[in-house]
């Protein structure tokens, strides 16, 4: 056991849990409309709460346990065998899962931004619970757990996937479910409304940047050169993606948007989280550059051609640009185009099937949408029976 790097991962899991409450809570919070504000904030703060519970009865056990290749079994259930001396690598075992834990708190909470405005509590809470345990914890068992795409005895590709800190586990497979989500809800009856409160994104954004220092940083493990350097390439892609999407809006719109600087910021911070263990300065730079264009360009492909509400754009920033990030690995020379492109194809397909599947078990005993007279008059007083802010005034 390290006694810095103890230290340091324990600033991490609170930097990582930070970007899911209240980071990513006012992210989202802050571009819907007013009456729904808070519903956004329960959603978060709900699975926040849930998945921590359910990572320690079982998440945890199925991707860190010693299983096989497809899940880590139940061995380590509630924590199983694992006291404060039980040390895994420098790390206290138990810190290891609580850093873990947060990773799968904001998994399943990036997810929200698809189905906002429009979805029942009731499904959302049973969707992230077991969404978390079939979809989630198996493919980090595969690539973070000695498993499947992780280039272990039994792994498919003999080099192991190169993913740092979760382009594949934990961008793609919530940037697919969020589509798949948005495609089984349908669209919103009012689309019309801008963001209620550009400022609150921007401090939500701001939040996620600080703890995506944790994120990727807390990666690495331990306190060494490798977690600052990942620190580092992780703010230079976020300040670049921010620029190039505010250059584009102005080429595209003739304006520049705080709203359009900060989502530049969160597609740079998502490109560059598989890389970030991996690259160096420039190429953090060269990954930012194209990752506030590219998602930019894609937002309004999956809302437009594809025709999917995709709310908050979830697939088309976390989704696209983890998997854009798992690529250019293979391009800089940090990994096999084999195991890149085939981790990004069994984690796909693993990724559609079971959330098909759960959408449509959940969906059978939970209602999945609200009714329309509910969407309408919004769901913080029709769901939960409160306001955020006084509309009489």
């Amino acid at each position: 056991m390290n006694g810095a790097d103890t230290a340091w991962i324990i600033v991490a899991t609170a930097l990582v849990l930070f970007m899911t409450l209240p980071g990513l809570a006012l992210f989202y919070g802050g571009l819907v409309r007013a009456r729904n504000v808070l519903s956004v904030f329960m959603q978060c703060f709900g699975i926040a709460c849930l998945m921590s519970l359910l990572w320690l009865a079982a998440g945890y056990s199925i991707a860190f346990g010693d299983g096989n290749a497809y899940w880590g079994g139940l061995g380590k259930a509630f924590l199983n065998g694992v006291d404060a001396d039980t040390v895994s690598g420098t790390l206290p075992e138990v810190l290891f899962f609580a850093f873990q834990m947060t990773f799968a708190i904001i998994t399943p909470a990036l997810i929200v931004g698809a189905y906002v405005e429009r979805i029942g509590f009731g499904f959302v809470m049973a969707f992230s619970g077991l969404w978390m345990l079939i979809c989630y914890a198996p493919v980090a068992h595969w690539i973070w757990g000695g498993g499947l795409l992780a280039g272990a005895e039994w792994s498919l590709f003999a080099d192991g996937v190169n993913d740092f800190a979760g382009g594949i586990v934990v961008h793609q497979t919530a940037g697919l479910a969020a589509l798949i989500v948005a495609f089984f809800l349908g669209e919103r009856k009012d689309k019309a409304k801008p963001p209620h409160n550009p400022g609150m994104v921007m401090i939500g954004a701001a939040m996620l940047w600080v703890g995506w220092f944790g994120f990727n940083g807390g990666s690495q493990l331990a306190a060494d050169g490798g977690a600052a350097m990942a620190i580092t390439v992780t703010h230079i892609s976020a300040a670049t993606a921010s620029l190039t999407w505010v250059a584009w809006e102005k080429i595209r719109f003739g304006k520049t948007s705080l709203v359009g600087m900060v989502t530049g910021t969160i597609a740079g911070l998502a490109s560059i989280t598989p890389a970030s263990g991996s690259v160096g300065p420039v190429e953090a730079l060269l990954i930012g550059a194209i990752a506030g264009v590219m998602c930019q360009e894609l937002c309004g492909f999956v809302k437009h051609t594809m025709n999917i509400d995709d709310t908050l754009d979830v697939f088309a920033v976390h989704g696209v640009g983890g998997m854009f990030g798992i690529v250019m690995l293979a391009v800089f020379g940090h990994a096999s185009w084999t195991a890149q492109l085939g981790g990004l194809a069994v984690v796909g397909v693993w990724t559609v099937v079971t959330t098909v599947v759960i959408v449509l078990v959940v969906k059978a005993i939970f209602p999945i949408r609200v009714s329309e007279e509910n969407e309408a008059q919004g769901l913080d007083i029709t769901s939960h029976g409160e306001r955020a802010y006084d509309m009489t005034s």
